[in-house]
């Protein structure tokens, strides 16, 4: 594939890092100038915004391998190589032909994205839906270990899905029916787009949409519609594509039209999904959709690095990052086309670097510690799926897995965020070693974003592996200088002008203090775990428990250490 200079590319980088480089293998704690110069690189235009498939994946590639080398990593890929393969279906949707609700005589044209966005993960020339009913679902969930179905048995075959976005309590008052019976404003996996994406399909539904609501989504319009009708999916053989010919979102506004013209009130039918009684609806309406397809196959890489555990090799560490970002867009006002991602997750792959060189720098851990870079993190977390899926290493031997994915880049806090409270014991470790810097823990501040289930580690927590994320964008931070108004100014900001944006780019108005410190904090708990026999578990109530659980035989007979 696109890889046909990776030598060249590898000497081009490793030669532009020269001071990193004469230091990278100097024993020394988590360096900002180091941070800075790494992201400084990847968030540069040479990189091309990081795309998978296109040259910047190549040079990304390119500089990794040549960072790894440079801190003494063990190539940790297929086959004693420093990569994976990760086969992308890759699909762009052209101009539609046709969009349109229709009702009795009635047809409504819709706009693309305006009302409507929808992508398609099937390998074909043309993305239609033809004259298809839908069907409101409520929040289309099946949820038996909590006696909730929204489907209650009904036909979608060859019909049209519409859902509510997050989880049936996520508005419930005190005393209604489903108040708690899922996360109340923490949302849970039954909650995400994808969750429902999925559900549509295994209920044989030829397309989905989610009614858009920006608290319930965690996000605005502009997040939904940015990645311009493109989508990805790993290579899956035939009898795996999905059945949704179209997937996406409906604007608040087009939903309440839509319902109203069927004679329905979409707040009235909002609240009714929240009982358990609650049935489908069918609007008796058709959803109408042609949109010329261009589709390939993109063949791009996870890079991975390993240090080979002393005494217990076959027992790994994964920390984790994400190279990708969104790659060339339209240009912003200081007319920057690539959304380079310095943030996110240049920052994130920075500290991968700080960590591998700390744990070379001290003596040779008892567990294997890997060092993991994801392909298409923006893309649905692809590649650490593609990886969970194809494990290199046991899964089950997974010790734990910490994703640095967007860290906060306005100076030291007196705490640290936890997302996904009361998911496993990592979140105990995670208190004591904060307390041990002088800092204490607290909960993300809007849990409905479900940023749990939006990074990397998520593909192995579905595995059983117990996680931690460091997400900046979890909470206001309570900063050192300017405490919780400073921390809730930085998130705003970040989010409502830079997420995904081409103003997600190094600046010189950075503090990286506080990142500093969440570093450390990841190194300190893996370094613990890559000497001990302890094995992390998750808690009561977690969804990933018993799948744990059930490999538990594959850790032997050492009891987790007091």
């Amino acid at each position: 594939m696109i890889l046909r200079s990776l030598a060249i590319t590898t000497a081009l980088f490793f030669t532009t890092s020269a001071i990193a480089q004469q230091s990278e293998r100097e024993p020394a704690g988590i360096d900002p100038d180091r941070l800075e110069e790494t992201v400084r690189t990847m968030a540069s235009d040479q990189f091309e915004g990081r795309a998978p498939g296109t040259v910047g994946e190549e040079r990304t590639i390119g500089y990794l391998i040549g960072r790894l080398q440079g801190l003494g990593l063990e190539p940790g890929g297929e086959d004693g190589t420093w990569t994976q393969k990760v086969p992308l279906l890759h699909t762009r949707l052209g101009t539609p032909g046709t969009l349109s609700f229709k009702h009795g005589g009635t047809t409504k044209n819709l706009n693309f994205p305006k009302d409507i966005y929808v992508s398609t993960l099937q390998p074909s020339d043309t993305a239609a839906i033809d004259n298809a009913p839908l069907v409101f679902v409520g929040y289309g969930v099946d949820a038996p270990e909590r006696g909730w179905d929204d489907f209650k048995g009904v036909d979608l075959k060859g019909k049209v899905a519409v859902f509510l976005v997050n989880d049936p309590d996520f508005h419930a008052q005190d005393g209604e029916e489903v108040a708690g019976t899922f996360g109340g404003r923490t949302m849970t996996y039954y909650g995400r787009w994808t969750y429902k994406f999925e559900e549509a399909a295994r209920q044989g539904a030829i397309g989905a949409l989610i009614v858009h609501e920006t608290p319930g989504a965690g996000y605005g319009w502009n997040v939904v519609e940015s990645p311009g009708g493109e989508n990805y999916d790993v290579v899956r053989p035939e009898d795996d594509i999905t059945s949704l010919a179209l997937q996406g979102w409906i604007s608040g506004e087009t939903a309440e039209t839509l319902f109203a013209s069927a004679g329905q009130n979409l707040a009235e039918l909002s609240i009714a999904a929240r009982r358990g009684d609650f049935k489908p609806i069918d609007l008796d309406t058709t959803f109408s959709a042609s949109f010329p397809v261009k589709s390939d196959v993109v063949q791009s890489q996870n890079v991975l690095a390993k240090i080979s555990g002393t005494s217990k090799p076959d027992e790994s560490i994964i920390y984790g990052a994400h190279w990708d970002a969104y790659g060339e867009g339209e240009p912003d006002e200081q007319g920057r086309i690539y959304r380079a991602g310095a943030n996110d997750d240049a920052l994130g792959v920075a500290g991968l670097f700080e960590i591998a060189r700390a744990f070379k720098s001290g003596p040779a851990p008892e567990r294997s510690v890997i060092f993991a870079f994801w392909t298409a993190e923006e893309r649905g977390l692809l590649g650490s799926e593609y990886y969970a899926a194809n494990p290199i290493y046991s899964l089950d031997k997974t010790v734990a897995n910490f994703d640095l994915d967007i860290l906060q880049t306005a100076g030291r806090s007196k705490d640290v965020i936890l997302v996904g409270k009361g998911q496993s014991t990592l979140e105990d470790d995670l208190a004591r070693f904060a307390q041990a810097q002088g800092r204490t823990v607290s909960e993300e501040s809007l849990p409905e974003r479900g940023l749990f289930y939006r990074a990397d580690h998520f593909s192995l927590a579905k595995r059983g592996v117990p996680v931690m994320l460091m997400m900046g964008i979890a909470g206001a931070s309570d900063l050192v200088e300017g405490g919780t108004d400073a921390g809730q100014a930085w998130v705003d900001a970040y989010t409502g002008d830079c997420y995904h944006a081409a103003c997600d780019a190094w600046s010189e108005d950075w503090n990286l203090a506080g990142a500093v410190e969440d570093i450390a904090l990841f190194r300190d708990m893996g370094a613990e775990l890559a000497n001990s026999e302890h094995w992390p578990e998750w808690k009561d109530g977690s969804e990933f428990k018993q799948v744990r659980e059930e490999s538990a035989g594959a850790r032997g007979v050492r009891q987790p250490q007091e």
